[in-house]
């Protein structure tokens, strides 16, 4: 299966009422060989993590597992959707879940194309149990940065829903680097109005200097920015 069936073929078979899965699940095993899937959950218990351990792609579709902070370690070659499958779903879906592959037959292109795409790692089995820790623990870590970045923005976005259309505009030229007298110019205010519209900014968007503010307008959404800047 392509993965761009995934859409059509796995995700219309959603039950309407997702899977209870357990609320500490951070390592999602998807491998078809069970032999295969009861020797790494043991190993990712072993190590304090909790793993869940699926047969296929469908099945993972069918819990929330890919909505929760963690990891997944995909077998490549699966009946149905495989690894690299899932890989090209995840992306066009716009959730960048880290993944380690496991294959028993992999090659140089198929490394290069799961690496390209965002692999935290491709290891080919039998894998030494260290070596997938060290991969689980590099995927989690990764997962953990993600995770607070999307905070942060969402939280940006938040503070910027805040603020008036005028506010908006002051915080565009800001980010631009324009100075008060420049806005003023601008915008077609005096610069005493261009101080308290950006007094208002800084204090709404709780930034402590020019430089976070700057850093808060890159995280909002391009749409978002350019409607400001109109």
């Amino acid at each position: 299966m392509r993965s761009d069936q995934l859409d059509r073929r796995t995700q219309p078979a959603l039950p309407a009422r997702l899977n209870a899965v357990p609320e500490q699940a951070n390592v999602i095993v998807v491998d078809d060989d069970e032999a295969m899937r009861e020797a790494l959950s043991e190993l990712i218990l072993s190590a304090g993590f909790q793993p869940v351990t699926l047969g296929s792609i469908r099945e993972l579709l069918e819990t929330d597992l890919l909505q929760r902070p963690g990891c997944l370690i995909l077998d490549v070659r699966m009946p149905g959707a495989s690894g690299l499958d899932l890989q090209e779903y995840l992306a066009r879906s716009g959730n960048p879940k880290p993944i380690i592959f496991l294959t028993g037959h992999g090659d140089i292109p198929m490394t290069v194309q799961a690496m390209k795409a965002g692999a935290v790692d491709f290891l080919t089995k039998p894998v030494r149990d260290q070596v997938l820790l060290d991969a689980v623990n590099a995927a989690l870590a990764r997962d953990a940065q993600q995770q607070s970045e999307a905070e942060l923005v969402a939280q940006n976005l938040e503070r910027f829903q805040t603020l008036t259309p005028r506010e908006r505009e002051v915080m565009h030229e800001v980010a631009r680097g324009r100075l008060n007298k420049q806005i003023a110019f601008d915008l077609g205010i005096s610069e005493v109005t261009v101080k308290l519209h950006r007094s208002n900014v800084m204090r709404k968007m709780q930034a402590m200097s020019i430089g976070e503010l700057i850093r808060m307008w890159e995280t909002l959404p391009e749409p978002l920015r350019r409607a400001s800047s109109a």
